[in-house]
């Protein structure tokens, strides 16, 4: 993340550091307060998260707490871009780690894969002259509805989620 020093930002200077967030955040604040001590406008106190990269589309604010940017960051350093696309659906830091360690249901083609392999794996089994009359893209919209969370992170997958 870019972050920068906003004594300079406000007298026309554009001066800042390029921080690793997947860090500790007492790590990112020292090398933040480094960044504001070595600032061209003496006595720099602010600073302001003006850029930021590799964060999977998750959201980060400008003036976001350093705890939670270090969170964030580990989240996707772990589970890549399914973490950062969690992260911006559900706005919340918790329900997304959550939401992928208690509720992730695996990564299909399709959610009608899902349903079928959920419907195999449930139901009694199924006889071959009947197994053809099931419609699994049905089932699939049903618990759409209602029941997962869907999540596409590459045009050929989607990984779902229990809803709670």
């Amino acid at each position: 993340m870019y972050v920068a020093c906003l004594a300079a930002y406000n007298n026309g200077v554009l001066y800042g550091r390029w921080i690793d967030a997947n860090q500790d955040p007492y790590d990112i604040w020292n090398e933040v307060s480094t960044m504001l001590l070595a600032s061209p406008i003496e006595d720099a106190e602010e600073w302001a998260i003006h850029d930021h990269d590799g964060f999977e589309g998750a959201p980060i604010s400008e003036y976001e707490c350093f705890e939670e940017v270090s969170q964030k960051a580990a989240l996707i350093s772990e589970h890549g871009a399914l973490a950062g696309k969690l992260l911006d659906h559900f706005s919340d830091f918790e329900e997304a780690r959550e939401a992928l360690s208690d509720r992730y249901a695996g990564e299909y083609e399709c959610l009608a894969d899902f349903a079928r392999e959920l419907t195999e794996e449930t139901a009694v089994p199924i006889p071959e002259n009947v197994a053809f009359y099931i419609d699994y893209e049905c089932m699939a919209r049903d618990l759409e509805i209602s029941d997962v969370l869907t999540v596409e992170t590459r045009c050929d997958q989607v990984h779902v989620f229990w809803a709670h």
